[in-house]
């Protein structure tokens, strides 16, 4: 039999000793900084529900 890193990783799952399903594990926010497109910010931005590039009450009224 040929064991390849599929026959690997299934033999791994099996063999784990815990057969309960686990749930999802928090995930944090992005560190923006490591965000690398303007788009993938702006794609974040909409599902969080905020403004994107975020910008002060001076630039606001400014830009008024």
């Amino acid at each position: 039999m040929k064991r390849t890193r599929a026959w690997r990783r299934m033999q791994a799952r099996k063999c784990r000793g815990d057969n309960t399903v686990r749930p999802l594990e928090f995930k944090p926010e992005k560190n923006w900084k490591l965000m690398y497109t303007r788009a993938a910010k702006l794609y974040r931005a909409h599902q969080l529900g905020m403004s994107y590039p975020i910008r002060t009450t001076r630039q606001l009224l400014d830009q008024e």
